[in-house]
């Protein structure tokens, strides 16, 4: 074993709580305080020391807010795919406004945006205002 993880190893009580991920607002709080800490003595170096720390930091945050703070909904395809359920409309069916399938699945599972063309096509087809669809 050593000499570094001996070290770690004697002074893990310390670390742990630190560097594991938030199981509640209150650890996410308290990661969140750290980290701001870290950044005020790391600032921009990324050579500094514990600039490690504050990347691990940084991901067990992100992972916490992932998983319970998930990003909206964008507005536009909330609205698209209501109008979806509502005229029992499929994927397949916005070739003419949107593009294949697979380019409406990506838009609807947030990995594109709707373009402006589309946005118009959408709202000439279901007779809404383009602002519909906008973001």
């Amino acid at each position: 074993m050593g000499t570094t993880l001996k070290t770690i190893i004697e002074h893990w009580q310390y670390i742990a709580p630190i560097v594991k991920r938030p199981e509640n607002e209150k650890d996410y709080e308290t990661l969140v305080n750290h980290l701001d800490t870290l950044l005020d003595l790391v600032g921009d170096d990324d050579r500094h020391p514990l600039a490690g720390l504050v990347d691990i930091l940084s991901d067990q945050i992100s992972a916490y807010e992932a998983e319970h703070y998930p990003p909206p909904v964008a507005m536009g395809i909330a609205a698209l795919r209501f109008l979806m359920d509502e005229h029992g409309l499929t994927q397949s069916d916005f070739k003419q406004e949107i593009g294949s399938q697979g380019v409406v699945s990506e838009i609807l599972n947030g990995h594109r945006k709707l373009n402006l063309t589309h946005i118009k096509k959408l709202a000439e087809r279901f007779h809404l205002s383009p602002e519909t669809f906008i973001d």
